[in-house]
């Protein structure tokens, strides 16, 4: 137990019309606080954080046969509407904790995603729904920085590694929790209740971070509002160009325009970046090595595993016969590796080295993925969850060295920008993995239907083919399932190629610097 005695000023906010209104108002603070309720609670904001991103992708299929009848293309933009703005601005989020106060924004950050969850819980069709994503999007990039920033100024400096590890698991947890949760709230017969259920627990947990989270020191970093728009616009017209490619064709004009906007608006954002003088992150940061290869280590890890959370659900539900609860169950054997494993990757570091672990990290991801690209409507879940558990343990190595790399790499005062950078990386991999697998399955699935139906009809979602075709449920079910396989045999192709180049650039680095 320790206590914080101090000053902290209270932001409260008030929406007046289109008016917002911020007071502030300075109270003395005296309590007593537990340094593991306040990791547990932290944890629990990462947990919603991450989970939600998991747990929409159950909903896909009650999303397709709903009444809001979303495109193929629509489906992808639910689950990475929230994901983007996640991604985009989780680092202007840890530099406004910085700034403003790590525990008035997080409390901040959880009341918009409780908002955005109210929003998309009664959306009347898909746009409004989208909005909704958005705004819990912006929430939880308010959260997730400031909840390591807060554990970070809490702990001693014995305890830091400790609590970026178990931090750091949480992000990988936090997947699987929202598949189970997802699937216990789905049954319950509509998507709406996911979103519903979201908006009391976000409340509660914004109370307890108003009181017992500790006030931590700011620092007086500037904001880069231009440079945050030019990264939101950038990697939105990446992912219109990946994701609408198989929908509107790969030379459409809006792929092609995507596609342009997106490198024109990412050179801006650079050339802003290097001439401002409080970037949003500063280019120049990713001259050093270590970091440079921590962070697209972190990105290919979560474009694999939330690749697989996006296919998953839709797999074993349409191609297995699971229910809803059970196909959320079904992905628990990922998790068993990072909850026994992960305590023991700094012992490993220790024994054969940051390099071997990341390199063995990177091979059970990208085999793991193959192995389940193999996965049919006969093949055993025993076999499927044993290539789970595969996928699992490199999640579980990779996870707490790349963290520990990204961290190490900055400052203590960046400690929000730093830990921002590393949930930018995991969440833009997360996005950039639901798209290209999202991509690759439409568009193999178009192409696995019988002639007939894909030349009358068009579809390009299961429930679409079922509603044109409704007594050739095995050959929609069949071409989903080998499209499925298909787009992991991508993504595990392409998570190997990363790791050998995140390992390869770390090994020439280092023997650079000797």
């Amino acid at each position: 137990m320790f206590k914080l005695r101090g000053t902290e000023k209270v932001h409260v906010i008030s929406v007046v019309g289109m008016s917002l209104e911020v007071s502030v108002r300075t109270r003395e603070v005296c309590g007593p606080v537990s340094r593991g309720g306040l990791l547990a609670l932290m944890c629990a904001c990462v947990v919603l954080v991450v989970g939600m991103v998991a747990s929409v992708n159950l909903a896909i299929p009650m999303l397709a046969a709903s009444g809001l009848h979303p495109s193929a293309s629509a489906l992808v933009w639910i689950v990475d509407t929230y994901v983007i703005f996640f991604a985009c601005l989780v680092i202007p989020a840890g530099a406004a904790g910085d700034r403003f106060g790590r525990k008035g924004v997080l409390m901040i950050g959880l009341a918009l995603f409780a908002a955005g969850a109210g929003l998309s819980a009664v959306a009347p069709d898909v746009v409004v729904l989208l909005v909704g994503r958005a705004i819990t999007g912006v929430g939880a990039a308010a959260v997730l920085p400031n909840t390591l920033a807060v554990l970070l100024h809490a702990v001693p400096a014995e305890r830091k590694g400790a609590v970026i590890a178990i931090w750091a698991s949480m992000t990988g947890i936090g997947g699987v929790v929202g598949n189970v949760g997802g699937g216990a709230v789905l049954t319950g017969g509509s998507w709406r209740w996911l979103f519903v259920v979201a908006v009391p627990v976000a409340l509660m947990l914004g109370v307890l971070v108003a009181r017992v989270a500790p006030v931590s020191s700011r620092h007086d970093r500037g904001l880069d509002p231009v440079g945050t728009v030019l990264l939101v616009g950038a990697s939105v017209a990446l992912l219109v160009g990946i994701v609408e490619g198989p929908v509107t064709g790969w030379g459409s004009p809006v792929v092609v325009i995507g596609f342009v906007c997106a490198a024109v608006l990412f050179v801006a954002w650079t050339v802003v970046e290097l001439r401002v003088g409080n970037p949003l992150l500063d280019p120049r940061l990713f001259r050093i090595p270590g970091l440079r290869s921590a962070c697209l280590g972190m990105t290919a890890v979560f474009f694999g595993m939330f690749a697989l959370f996006y296919v998953n659900a839709s797999f074993l539900q349409y191609g297995k016969g699971f229910g809803v609860l059970w196909a959320g169950v079904g992905i628990v054997p990922l998790t068993v590796p990072i909850i026994v494993v992960g305590r023991y990757v700094g012992r490993l570091v220790g024994r054969i080295g940051l390099d071997w672990t990341i390199a063995l990290a990177f091979v059970f991801v990208g085999v793991g993925l193959l192995g389940l690209s193999g996965s049919e409507v006969g093949t055993s879940y025993v076999v499927y969850a044993g290539w789970l558990v595969v996928v699992g343990g490199g999640v579980a190595l990779a996870l707490p060295a790349l963290s520990g790399v990204i961290s190490g790499s900055l400052p203590a005062d960046q400690a929000g920008v730093g830990s921002g950078l590393q949930s930018t990386t995991r969440e833009f991999g997360s996005a950039l993995g639901v798209a290209v697998i999202g991509t690759v399955v439409t568009g193999r699935f178009v192409d696995a239907l019988p002639v007939d139906i894909r030349v009358d009809y068009g579809p390009h979602t299961v429930a679409e083919a079922l509603a044109v075709a409704p007594g050739r449920g095995g050959e929609v079910v069949g071409a989903f399932v080998s499209a499925a396989g298909e787009g992991l045999w991508v993504v595990g192709m392409i998570v190997l190629v990363l790791g050998g180049l995140v390992v390869g650039q770390s090994v020439l680095s280092r023997r650079r610097a000797r």
